[in-house]
């Protein structure tokens, strides 16, 4: 069954119609905070996936495990709230992180109740190769916005987040 032209042409987008369209006005977005740093953090985490791809990590898996690295026997929940990660979810990428042998929960010295985390030797490796990686990120960043742009962003963010905490 052959398709009429007319009907095609109703369906065709201006490009397919070789017509120029004018570029979308998102100025009522582009002036406030959130849309370009959703956008920027859209970005960095693709930027972050691309580059982890090879080594297997999600950002949530590797700040998990720089967290634990930089704060060994500490319990769980306490690097789950420092990194805003709710409950469930964190024991789930804990259940993974032990998968694969990178990280281990064990009894907790000062509060039998309580699993300490720790890294694995495998894990050390690991965040060892990702904090290469991840430097070589940052290094793109500070080639986009210089080093004391980069800084500086990275001050604003902090204060940003303190909106988490606020009533």
């Amino acid at each position: 069954m052959a398709v009429s032209r007319a009907r095609l042409a109703t369906k065709a987008t201006p490009e397919d119609r070789n017509e120029t369209i004018a570029p979308l006005d998102l100025s009522a977005l582009t002036s406030i905070v959130g849309y370009p740093l959703r956008r920027a953090q859209l970005a960095v985490f693709d930027d972050f996936n691309r580059r982890f791809a090879a080594i297997g990590l999600t950002p949530a898996q590797y700040s998990t495990l720089a967290a634990i690295g930089a704060n060994p026997g500490r319990k769980q929940s306490d690097i789950a709230a420092a990194l805003g990660i709710q409950r469930p979810n964190f024991v789930a990428m804990m259940d993974e992180l032990e998968r694969r042998g990178l990280a281990e929960r064990l009894q907790s010295e000062a509060d039998r109740r309580s699993r300490a985390l720790a890294l694995t030797a495998a894990g050390r490796t690991l965040l060892t190769q990702a904090r290469r990686v991840q430097g070589e990120q940052e290094k793109e960043i500070e080639r986009l916005v210089g080093r004391a742009g980069r800084e500086t962003l990275v001050q604003l963010l902090q204060r940003l987040a303190e909106l988490e905490n606020r009533p």
